[in-house]
């Protein structure tokens, strides 16, 4: 019978990256459902506490150990790094919990190969969403929407860690997000480098215990990554004109309680310290604004 995994790989190089924490009871079967579609699995065990680690080397992954438990951006920075030293031509990049079925790999690596793309997102909700709980399509609904308004670019499942990158794309993005809210920075950053993103409906199953983090850690981590990387981009914009205007609001407090003082002889020292402490922060914004673009500029010009 013929090898149908070889046909699927071809002449690329297909490395399948999968950060773990303590996903001892589904990491096997991960494993070995990727192995019929790639080259070489990589897995980075992010601090477990389980026997995550072992079980993967067993199945003939190539482990990556954190001592400690850094946040799923930290491995997958880990694990780019890692793929790049081995000359990937395509990364998969997929969970360690079970909801992605590996068999779906195929799918992503496709508009790749066809240079297509240089990122492909399997999208959960482009298939039948009855498999996904409805409050993760309500949460994944406003984070969406939120990352697709940073990124400017209009995404079905921006939350996906199912995904399958080029070569070039894992060159290119720079991974700052340590957290769960990596997802939506590497989108920010990748559109940002003009990079091409497209999506593919995947199937996806759930189950009790199938994610690390509950919603309400989920949305909270990814919307301070938002706003962490718009801070990043556009300091002057979004920090800068927001200090100079805190700042006139203070002074101009200031003025008032002099004139009121030139008035009435009466120094209101309590409304002089709110002004002057106004003041203070709006100029503390100004200057954190230059030094982020500054900061931002020097990065840019070494990359």
């Amino acid at each position: 019978m013929e090898d149908t995994s070889e046909s699927i790989k071809g002449n690329y190089k297909v490395v399948a990256c999968i950060p773990a924490y303590n996903e001892e009871r589904t990491i096997a079967k991960v494993i070995l459902k990727a192995q019929k579609h790639v080259d070489v699995v990589l897995v980075c065990d992010d601090g477990s506490a389980d026997m995550t680690a072992e079980i993967a080397g067993r199945m003939g992954a190539t482990v990556l150990r954190h001592e400690n438990n850094k946040g799923k951006g930290a491995a997958l920075r880990t694990l780019f790094d890692a793929a790049l030293k081995m000359d990937a031509d395509i990364v998969v990049t997929l969970d360690a919990d079970g909801q992605h079925d590996p068999d779906d790999i195929p799918v992503l690596i496709e508009p790749i190969k066809q240079n297509m793309a240089d990122i492909v997102i399997g999208s959960r909700f482009l298939s039948s969403t009855k498999d996904v709980p409805l409050y993760r399509r309500f949460g994944n609904k406003i984070l969406n929407f939120l990352t697709s308004t940073a990124s400017k670019k209009r995404l079905t499942d921006t939350q996906s860690g199912f995904r399958a990158y080029s070569f070039g794309a894992i060159k290119s993005i720079t991974i700052i997000e340590d957290g769960i809210g990596v997802d939506s920075q590497i989108i920010m950053d990748a559109l940002k480098k003009n990079l091409r993103i497209v999506e593919r409906g995947i199937s996806v199953h759930y189950e009790k215990g199938t994610s690390t983090y509950n919603p309400v850690t989920h949305m909270s981590n990814v919307i301070v990554s938002i706003i962490n990387y718009a801070i990043r981009k556009r300091p002057l914009t979004l920090v800068g004109v927001p200090g100079f205007l805190i700042s006139i609001a203070g002074f101009g407090l200031i003025v008032y309680v002099i004139q009121r003082f030139f008035e009435v002889k009466e120094l209101a020292v309590g409304t002089m310290f709110i002004g002057a402490l106004i003041f203070m922060i709006g100029i503390f914004m100004m200057l954190t604004a230059i030094m982020l673009y500054a900061i931002t500029g020097i990065t840019t010009s070494r990359q």
